[in-house]
């Protein structure tokens, strides 16, 4: 402590701006009391008097505690302290002592080793006392500290120690802040102490913290030179006078997220496309005072760079898809949401805009404008498109479906939701269209797709696509055998099935369409699908076993011990089984353990009517088990399933 008193006149104090343009505000220096978290110096330094030690008889002199001076001395003192070990050891003295330590900026120390720790410098010290209630994540590759706070334990106070805390083991890099404290909870007072003691942040990302605004994000702007990826959500208190800042003080800015922040406007969104010359990614959503303006000003200066773009929930208008359909030349992933006030005028005009020659994936939902003429010039515009997902656009008809399958000549992957004027028409022919590029269609909820009549089967013109590798269909209540038996002529190739709760499929539609998959089938899910019998998975087995990893049988109830011995038989892959809720029994269980070569590693019989009688068989299928659910499995007792918890210990059971 000899050198810490060792001054040698003024120059060795520290002086500097207070925060508080009032000096009557008193009570925003920390005091002893239980309720306040910070300190914050004042303009002058007090004249410190000696305290006076009165003794009560002689050769008893009463003891002076260190906690005597005041927080200007103290000040100068902690900011003395020769390293990050040092500081995070007196940092858990008090209270006092930490909002002391987590007020004093990087630059304030002063000491005669300062380290100087920079983007590359994260060499870890071995102690460190840390606050065991937050979540830590260390980075290994890169050697810096990640701390994730939620909801309660989101204060000020363990912000604080977060500043302090993390020097000693090269900084903090990650941080993640999932809502507040009710009563003391973030605040602008504890990020601008992440900012004063963490040069090293590189992600930070603040969820529904209202109390945090523009005070302690300029403080980032200015403190922290190396953040990467910024995420704003419900931070109704943040301006574009942030967005400015950071874009200015943080060059290394590559990801931005703004979602329900309803003062942030088209002068953040220009500011970020002007000031970060790195920006490869912007979402924005649910942000009421970005407009048009916004789109243009962010594309226009960023159109270089800018390579995954999502704005959801805005008042924009066709200018911005004009804007994006020029100057998107980078823009690889696209995503436009709920845009309600978009026509098909836009659509038209994002595809000819001739910019859009690396759009690799698009996704649009919910948006009234996106019809057959504005994907077919998509389609067009857009050769290099591989992925599209297109939810609930109510305008798009199978002329439109059909001509993007011709017009896109590199897709891969497309998925419809809840597109309830495609019919079985636009299906089949948007397969038959392809490029030979397709390998993978996912259709859920589309009212619009009926059962073929039969003599309309015999008439239709088949073309096979052997490229599609992967077909789901889930919760298109029209979809039946007739169907299904076309799928099977004109996806021989198929290897992923997923049939999810069809009802009208039965034996008679499932049967003839695996005798035309010629590649095997490795993954099946045909949960929910009521009307299909063992008759059909015993087949299922018999032809595409040798190969079969997956199979769902979920809420089939005529699907029952049969089943389980063909898969005992024929499966000697499989690793994956649930027949959750069906009509699988002790017998089942028993037969499904009597295969040799049975190597599964997950199953489910949630639901099912199995007893006390199959717990040889489970023990044994056990062996090779990894997960085993046995919810809602009544006739199980308690005793059964707490001897499996014994036995199967490499297992983890849900009962």
């Amino acid at each position: 402590m000899s050198k810490v008193f060792g001054f040698s006149g003024e120059g060795d104090f520290f002086c500097r701006d207070s925060i508080c343009t009032n000096p009557k505000e008193a009570n925003l220096f920390l005091s002893h009391g239980h309720h306040l978290d910070v300190y914050f110096p004042p303009n002058k330094k007090s004249r410190v008097s000696a305290p006076i030690v009165l003794r009560e008889s002689i050769g008893e002199p009463t003891r002076v505690s260190i906690e005597v001076l005041p927080d200007e001395c103290l000040f100068e003192i902690l900011r003395r302290l020769p390293g990050n070990q040092e500081r995070s050891v007196c940092a858990c003295v008090s209270k006092r002592w930490l909002t002391l330590l987590s007020s004093i900026h990087r630059d304030e120390i002063h000491s005669d080793e300062v380290v100087s720790r920079t983007a590359g410098d994260f060499n870890v010290i071995n102690e460190e006392v840390k606050d065991k209630t937050l979540t830590e994540y260390e980075n290994e590759s890169d050697r810096y500290v990640s701390r994730i706070l939620e909801g309660k334990k989101a204060t000020d106070t363990r912000l604080s120690a977060i500043s302090v805390g993390t020097a000693a083991h090269g900084g903090l890099g990650k941080l993640l802040v999932r809502g507040s404290n009710p009563t003391r909870g973030v605040t602008d007072v504890g990020l601008s102490a992440i900012a004063r003691g963490c040069p090293t942040l590189r992600v930070l990302s603040l969820w529904n913290v209202p109390c945090v605004g523009d005070a302690s994000l300029l403080e980032i702007a200015k403190s922290c030179p190396l953040l990467e990826k910024l995420d704003l959500r419900h931070c109704h208190l943040v301006t574009d006078k942030s967005l400015a800042a950071l874009a200015k003080g943080c060059p290394n800015l590559t990801e931005v997220t703004i979602d329900s922040c309803r003062n942030i406007g088209n002068e953040g969104l220009l500011s970020l496309g002007k000031g970060c010359t790195n920006l490869k990614s912007v979402s924005v959503k649910d942000c009421p005072l970005i407009g048009d303006q916004g789109i243009a000003g962010l594309l226009s200066n960023a159109s270089f760079i800018l390579t995954k773009l999502k704005l959801q929930g805005l008042n924009v208008t066709d200018l911005s898809l004009a804007v994006i359909g020029h100057y998107g030349k980078q823009v690889i992933d696209l995503v436009l949401e709920n845009l309600c006030n978009l026509s098909e005028r836009g659509f038209w005009l994002m595809g000819n805009g001739h910019g859009l020659q690396k759009l690799s994936s698009l996704s649009v939902s919910s948006c009234q404008g996106a019809s057959d003429i504005g994907f077919d010039s998509i389609g067009k515009g857009c050769p290099n498109l591989k992925q599209l997902c297109l939810r609930r656009c109510s305008v798009l008809s199978d002329n439109g479906l059909v001509s993007i399958a011709k017009s896109a000549v590199s897709l891969e992957r497309l998925q419809l939701e809840e597109c309830h004027r495609v019919s079985q028409y636009g299906l089949f022919g948007s397969i038959m269209n392809s490029h030979g590029t397709l390998k993978s269609l996912a259709l859920a909820k589309c009212l619009g797709i009926k059962d073929f009549d039969k003599d309309v089967e015999l008439h239709l013109m088949i073309s096979p696509c052997m490229s599609l590798s992967s077909l789901s269909i889930t919760n298109c209540p029209g979809f039946g055998d007739s169907n299904l038996v076309i799928l099977g002529k004109i996806c021989p190739q198929l290897q992923n099935l997923d049939l999810i709760g069809l009802c009208k499929i039965t034996d008679s539609g499932l049967l003839p369409f695996l005798d035309d998959c010629e590649l095997g089938l490795a993954k099946v899910n045909i949960s929910g699908c009521i009307n299909l019998t063992d008759e059909a998975i015993s087949a299922l087995c018999s032809t595409h076993g040798w190969g079969l990893e997956v199979l769902n049988l979920d809420s089939c109830p005529k699907i029952g011990d049969r089943s389980l011995a063909a898969i005992s038989k024929n499966c000697q892959l499989l690793n994956d089984l649930d027949v959750s809720n069906s009509a699988v029994s002790d017998l089942g269980i028993t037969a499904l353990s009597c295969g040799d070569h049975l190597n599964l590693q997950i199953l489910s019989v949630a639901g099912c009517h199995i007893s006390d009688k199959s717990l040889p068989a489970l023990k044994k299928l056990g062996r090779s088990l990894l997960g085993l659910n046995l919810q809602h499995c009544n006739s199980l007792s308690h005793g059964s399933v707490k001897f499996l918890l014994e036995q199967l210990w490499k297992c983890d059971i849900i009962y």
